[in-house]
Parts: C-alpha cells; structure tokens; sequence
C-alpha cells in the first residue's frame, strides 16, 4: 500500500516564459505537463487537496506560461502549458515548444515530467512523439493516465494494454506508467509517495 504523503502547505510562486527566470534551483522539481483538457489543472489540484491551487478554465490551452508552485516549502511543483489544441494558434504553438523544451533541457533541479495521458482515448501521434522526443533527449518521465473513473476496470485495463502495445513498436523498455482520477483521488498516494522518495535522495 502506497504511503500517505501530507501537504500541508501549496502556494503559488511565480509565472513568466523564461526558463532562466524560474526560482533559484535549489530545490527539487517536478513538472506536469500533457495536451490540452487532459485534465492537468485539476490533477494538480487533487494532489494539493485544493481546488484553486492550478486555474481551472473551460478553455483548453489557457495555460500560456511556466507556473511555479511551492509545496511545504521544500520542493517545486510546476504547471506547463499544454500542447495540441487546434485553436492555438500556430506561432503559438511554436512559442509553447520551444519555452517548454528550453524549460526541460535546462532546469538542473527538475527531477522528473510529469507527462498525462487521457486514458479514454486512442494513442494520439502528437503524445508519441512527444514522449519520444522525451526519450531521446534524456529527459526523465513518468506517464500518467488520467480520468480513469470515467471507464470501467475492465476498460481502463483493455485501454492501458493497448497503450503499452503501440508504444512497444518504439520503446525497448517502457516508462513508468501511474493511473489517477483527479474526481475519485485515486493515484493520488502513488504520486507524491514517488516525489518523496526522490526528494529523500536529494542533494542541491
């Protein structure tokens, strides 16, 4: 059974679209990132036990900026714009990319990406390919499927199945795959029990 992890205090920190302006990297970090409506506003809000932590909005790919956050005042949690979503404009689109990869090639502190995954739909070129980029360039990642409670078990395992097939065409050994639901709470113990036992291991 996974270990329960308290947070006890989560504020936010700070925005902008440099990646040599985010807070000093004297701590460790992570990261949340995925397409637009994955549903990461209220992943990050569930893990918080907060409901206004991360902006919520009804328009995917509102999230234009790098947001930091900090938890119990001893590690980072950051919010990243979402990618795909068509009615982003495509100079937008390019800005995102590169804002969010200088983001990851550089920030010396980030521990791990948090990248999610909307468990109903089908493998998506655009996920893959990112995923792939992520391999690529040694970025450490761990995928996340979210809004597992919209499907039965049965389902959930048949789409996770499927998911692991397309990407084992690619991946000689596959990431660390987590399930959440961000309405039921479920993953929710997996996750931060993962960024504690990385945070034990930390050293600035």
């Amino acid at each position: 059974m996974s270990k329960k992890i308290m947070i006890k205090t989560a504020r936010f920190l700070t925005s902008n679209q440099d990646a040599k302006k985010c807070p000093p990297p004297n701590k460790p970090e992570y990261a949340f990132i995925g397409r637009s409506n994955v549903g990461k506003s209220s992943l990050i809000n569930m893990l918080c036990q907060s409901k206004k932590l991360a902006k919520i909005s009804s328009t995917p790919g509102k999230t234009q900026l790098i947001n930091h956050f900090i938890i119990n005042d001893s590690w980072y949690m950051v919010d990243l714009p979402g990618y795909g979503y068509a009615k982003v404009a495509k100079t937008k689109r390019a800005a995102f990319s590169k804002m969010t990869f200088e983001y990851l090639n550089t920030r010396e502190n980030l521990m791990c990406l948090f990248v999610l995954i909307d468990v109903r739909i089908e493998p998506q070129a655009l996920d893959l390919l990112f995923l792939n980029t992520l391999g690529d360039e040694g970025v450490p990642f761990v995928m996340v499927f979210t809004k597992a409670d919209k499907l039965t078990p049965t389902v959930l395992d048949r789409n996770i199945t499927h998911y692991k097939a397309v990407m084992q065409q690619e991946w000689d050994e596959l990431p660390q795959m987590m399930v959440t639901s961000a309405e039921k709470g479920l993953g929710r113990d997996e996750v931060l029990g993962f960024i504690d036992n990385i945070n034990k291991e930390w050293s600035p």
